[in-house]
């Protein structure tokens, strides 16, 4: 469930704050009352509440919501992968404009999720990065020619699952 490492370190930061004022307004209300709570017993009694049960339970509390945050962080870029890769492949191509107003991101990072789409193998296609357009085409269809699809000049690899266009600079994903 997205967000529950979050909410659980929440509620843990809480109980553990809340077991130590429960201990100091035990400890001063027994002393309050004349009973035989001396001032080093309530001493004792709130340092033992404060260091077995507040400070394990707060730092696990804060632990858990540091990495519940970083993992809505990584989930909210798998989303915006997510986003861009259904864009593409339902328009058939689009501008890196149109995604970075969409995704609302830079043209950047819209660049490093083509990389990172590229790189996994889900996606398939080309970019003309001078003109700023990005095609979703089925890999049998580059792999079969030989030819730039955008300028027909020859292909030369240029990494794994990426072609680049010596003549006109547009690159070529193909999904593995």
């Amino acid at each position: 469930m997205r967000g529950s490492g979050r909410i659980i370190g929440i509620i843990l930061i809480v109980i553990g704050i809340a077991a130590c004022g429960v201990a100091g307004i035990w400890a001063a209300a027994e002393m309050a009352s004349g009973d035989n709570l001396t001032a080093g017993g309530a001493a004792l009694g709130m340092a033992m509440v404060f260091f077995l049960v507040a400070v394990p339970t707060i730092g696990v509390g804060t632990y858990l919501l540091i990495r519940g945050q970083r993992e809505s962080k990584e989930l909210a870029e798998v989303d915006k992968e997510r986003q861009l890769l259904n864009i593409v492949l339902t328009r058939g191509q689009v501008t890196i404009a149109d995604l970075v107003l969409e995704l609302r991101s830079t043209s950047d990072q819209v660049k490093a999720w083509i990389y990172d789409l590229v790189g996994k193998g889900l996606f398939s296609g080309y970019v003309n990065w001078n003109d700023g357009i990005l095609y979703s085409r089925q890999a049998s269809q580059m792999r079969d020619g030989k030819k730039c699809p955008n300028c027909g000049g020859e292909q030369a690899f240029a990494g794994k699952g990426v072609i680049v266009c010596p003549y006109c600079g547009s690159e070529l994903f193909l999904a593995t």
